[in-house]
């Protein structure tokens, strides 16, 4: 026996297509910045900032960045290590950290000693990975290496922006 009754109310819309919003496909840039950390001596340490804008890049509500560090190159394989990232000298412990707006990001040196002690080969021609990871996109469960998540966000190396 089937039953049968008038039909329900519309449902709201939908999304169109696997990979994004409205069938539009979500854009996770990610790019490659070579810099030398500028010293302040107010704040005891090195860093560099930008504006996203400076590349063209918007950054949305509720987006965020994940920085990578070239740690070295080993038999030609890029080794990047995660920020914060601790290293452990004679003098004392420094982090290479980061922090970001929607507007723009800053990528800091930060030693609990005397910053003029720091090694340049330190702040000189760093070389960093950002990665924009867009609302849509949950990395909870997602290993955090740089691999795992330019795969989660749809990036390969081919779309790395070099500056």
């Amino acid at each position: 026996m089937n039953c049968e009754g008038p039909a329900g109310p519309p449902g709201a819309n939908g999304y169109d297509g696997q990979d994004g919003i409205d069938g539009s496909i979500f854009e996770a840039p990610v790019f490659e910045i070579d810099v030398d950390l500028a010293p302040d001596p107010n704040t005891n340490t090195y860093s560099f900032r930008e504006t996203f804008s400076a590349h063209g890049i918007q950054l949305y509500n509720n987006d965020a960045i994940l920085v990578y560090r070239l740690e070295e190159v080993d038999n030609g394989l890029d080794v990047w290590r995660q920020l914060p990232q601790p290293f452990i000298t004679d003098l004392g412990l420094m982090f290479y950290n980061f922090d970001f707006t929607q507007l723009d990001y800053t990528i800091y040196l930060e030693p609990d000693f005397d910053a003029n002690a720091v090694s340049q080969n330190m702040v000189t021609n760093q070389i960093f990975r950002v990665l924009i990871i867009p609302a849509e996109v949950s990395l909870s469960d997602t290993d955090k290496s740089i691999d795992n998540v330019m795969k989660a966000i749809g990036a390969t190396e081919e779309d790395v922006i070099r500056f």
